[in-house]
């Protein structure tokens, strides 16, 4: 018995609630790379962590910069109550994806994480914003 099935794969159905809780709360580099690209863009996007300068040296086409400390009801009252929000941050070794994204949850607002963040999106080899200014 290898290391990997040692331990029992979970029955379908605790492992279709599990995939299925893990997806509600996160996306992709990929994913969010197809819906810039075709236009199906129904979420905005936030680049949370850096300061402006970081922010506009590299950063997802189309990210608002957004820091998660900046998150609050009065800066999110901008938009609808229902609107999808997607925190990215530089990385795997970065959590303010995850600060804000539990910001934006206490707030009552829907979001998902981008997982990978600047680190998987380059790893993709996915196109950064022109550097502004």
């Amino acid at each position: 018995m290898s290391l990997v099935s040692a331990i029992p794969a979970a029955p379908p159905h605790h492992a279709i609630a599990h995939f299925e809780r893990r997806l509600s709360v996160e996306t992709d580099c990929s994913d969010v790379a197809q819906a810039l690209a075709s236009g199906e863009r129904d979420f905005v996007l936030l680049h949370v962590v850096g300061s402006p300068e970081t922010f506009r040296r590299r950063h997802i086409p189309g990210a608002l910069h957004l820091p998660h400390r900046e998150i609050d009801a009065a800066r999110m009252a901008q938009w609808p109550d229902d609107t999808l929000f997607v925190a990215y941050c530089a990385g795997p070794h970065c959590n303010g994806a995850d600060q804000a994204a539990l910001k934006l949850a206490r707030l009552g607002r829907p979001v998902k994480i981008m997982i990978g963040g600047l680190t998987g999106w380059a790893d993709e080899g996915l196109a950064f914003a022109e550097r502004e200014g």
